[in-house]
């Protein structure tokens, strides 16, 4: 693999290839060629959008959140962390895939299993003598048994009894490596799915503090509507005395009116977003929304983190989804060898010991040890292609993976640059709504006083109000794009995942494997 990240491999013997390209000479009609796509997607020198400057990782989830400057988010995010329900169910695939693991690698170990008989057999004289016409022979019991004769007829039922105790064992000499490669296979994806919990915290993370930064919008949006209101009522009231002395017209009144009720029907619209907003937050935090207080405040009172990108290479080696692209890729190499490996003999030693007698009180006399060793070698000859077409289709599933794996080093990259560009267009976007906030608030201020003097007419007043109704809900809008845009990169660089935190997920899927091995299955 390219792209600077190794695949999490694992140690193996060397193949016997020569005996294994013999062997495949002689199989007639199986296609073993496998074209391996390219994986080569070389990272470029430097991100467009930022200095060709390496830089350490970006802090973790709580750590990052505190650097916007609220406890109450880093609060939110350590209680994700810990009870977001997503992140659990991962941590639950973790589990399953260890025990998969564990699974695909039982073929390496013999199978010993206890096999106890106790059981008697009646065979009924009508189905194995032929009695004799007038016969009233009445034979004698045997030692295997008991014959039974019926007088009338001659014939004879049979009653025989059989006892073991005993252990049987079987094994599968992996001579080509077939079993060894499902073993791999299982455990790279035990890798894959502790990358996958990692990937599922970071957009936990990033989902938290995106809603919380909502929220504090909702509730800024929400101040700035009710004093729009409370400034279209103030200019209402002012028409209305003009209005009172005949210096005003109905359609004054009326004009501003309108624009009194447009600014009271924003609040409804921004009450639902900041309740929904909040049940989402306590969502994440694996709560009931009843049970959840989201104090908020003012999302003004917040600092956005600089933070520093590093190289591209960096950038996808502190990613955890690039990491999970390749270790599925990885073990789906080892299962397209697993297939190829069906097509060559498979050579299987079985073997029983222990004792068996016909009468029970026998049973543990040194006569009665039994025991048998056997080897089975099974070729496949023709079975309908189903060989091949399995081969066929390991191939294409590795050719699928090769492409997702190529896309998701590109998407990690186009992730990182698209961050940057927000970064800084969200802040040159913040710094000119400012500009327009505060020159609509003056121009208020003038229209106000010239309504005063009676010098203004009443559309340009209200188109004047609602300027500065709209500039200063706009000014909440790209406040909020610019934490996002914060966010995003948080996400794009990883959210604090390093090959350091790589090396410790490999390490305890190594020792899960490892665990609790016991003779007792």
């Amino acid at each position: 693999m390219t792209a600077g990240v190794a695949i999490p491999t694992l140690s193996r013997p060397r193949r016997r290839l020569g005996l294994l390209l013999g062997t495949a000479a002689l199989l007639s009609g199986c296609d073993l060629e496998w074209d391996k796509p390219d994986l080569a997607v070389p990272p470029p020198e430097r991100l467009r959008e930022a200095k060709p400057a390496s830089a350490r990782p970006i802090p973790r989830g709580p750590d990052f959140a505190v650097k916007f400057g609220s406890k109450e988010l880093t609060k939110l995010v350590e209680s994700a962390i810990g009870e977001n329900l997503d992140i659990a169910a991962a941590a639950a695939r973790i589990t399953q895939a260890d025990a998969q693991a564990r699974v695909s690698s039982a073929a390496l170990w013999p199978n010993i299993a206890m096999q106890d008989i106790a059981r008697t057999n009646r065979v009924p004289g009508t189905t194995t003598n032929v009695a004799s016409a007038g016969s009233n022979i009445t034979p004698a019991s045997t030692s295997t048994g008991s014959s039974q004769q019926t007088p009338a007829t001659g014939f004879r039922a049979r009653e025989f009894g059989f006892f073991q105790l005993g252990l049987t064992a079987s094994y599968e000499i992996d001579f080509w490596g077939k079993n060894e490669d499902a073993s791999y296979a299982a455990r790279l994806l035990a890798n894959a799915s502790r990358f996958n919990r990692d990937t599922v915290e970071i957009s936990t993370v990033a989902s938290v503090l995106n809603a919380y930064f909502q929220v504090l919008t909702a509730q800024d949006r929400l101040r700035i509507a009710h004093n729009n209101v409370a400034i279209a009522e103030r200019v209402f009231r002012a028409v209305q005395a003009r209005f009172d002395v005949g210096i005003a017209s109905a359609l004054d009144i009326a004009q501003q009116e309108s624009v009194l009720a447009q600014a009271r029907a924003t609040i409804p619209p921004l009450e639902q977003t900041l309740r929904q907003t909040r049940n989402q937050l306590a969502v994440l935090i694996g709560e009931t929304p009843e049970s959840v207080d989201v104090k908020g405040g003012s999302l003004t009172k917040l600092t956005r983190p600089s933070v520093a990108p590093g190289l591209p290479s960096e950038v996808l080696l502190r990613r955890p989804d690039v990491a999970e692209a390749e270790a599925r890729l990885a073990s789906q190499e080892f299962s397209v060898l697993q297939a190829r490996a069906a097509f060559f003999p498979s050579l299987t030693l079985t073997g029983q010991y222990g004792v068996q007698s016909a009468l029970l009180h026998n049973l543990l006399r040194p006569e009665a040890i039994a025991w048998q060793a056997a080897a089975n070698l099974a070729q496949p000859i023709f079975d309908g292609f189903n060989i091949q077409g399995n081969y066929e289709q390991q191939k294409g599933r590795f050719a699928e993976l090769a492409a997702l794996y190529r896309k998701q080093i590109l998407t990690a990259l186009s992730d990182t640059e698209n961050a940057l560009i927000a970064l800084r267009e969200t802040e040159a976007a913040l710094k000119a709504k400012t500009t327009a906030a505060a020159a609509a608030q003056r121009a208020l201020t003038a229209a106000e006083m010239r309504l005063q003097e009676g010098t203004i007419d009443i559309i340009t007043l209200s188109t004047t109000q609602t300027t500065l109704f709209q500039a200063q809900d706009q000014l909440a809008v790209t406040r909020l794009t610019y934490f996002q845009a914060a966010t995003s990169l948080y996400q794009a660089l990883g959210g604090g995942w390093s090959p350091t935190t790589r090396d410790a997920e490999i390490a305890s899927a190594n020792a899960a494997y490892e665990a609790d091995k016991g003779i007792f299955p």
